[in-house]
């Protein structure tokens, strides 16, 4: 799953816009949904604050 750091987060909604699973979503905040996402990094990748990370486990 996609970690994010509501700390670093600017809430672009550049990540949503690439999530080919549809996992993120602004609710107000954004986050992801463990169901949906299959961890591919895209969101990761472009990420222009560096946000988000891939959770390994």
């Amino acid at each position: 799953m996609v970690k994010i750091s509501g700390q670093l987060c600017d809430l672009c909604g550049t990540c949503i816009a690439v999530c080919p699973e549809d996992a993120l979503v602004m609710t107000p905040v954004l986050q992801c949904d463990r169901k949906k996402c299959t961890r591919c990094g895209r969101c990761v990748g472009i990420c222009p604050v560096g946000a988000l990370s891939i959770d390994q486990e």
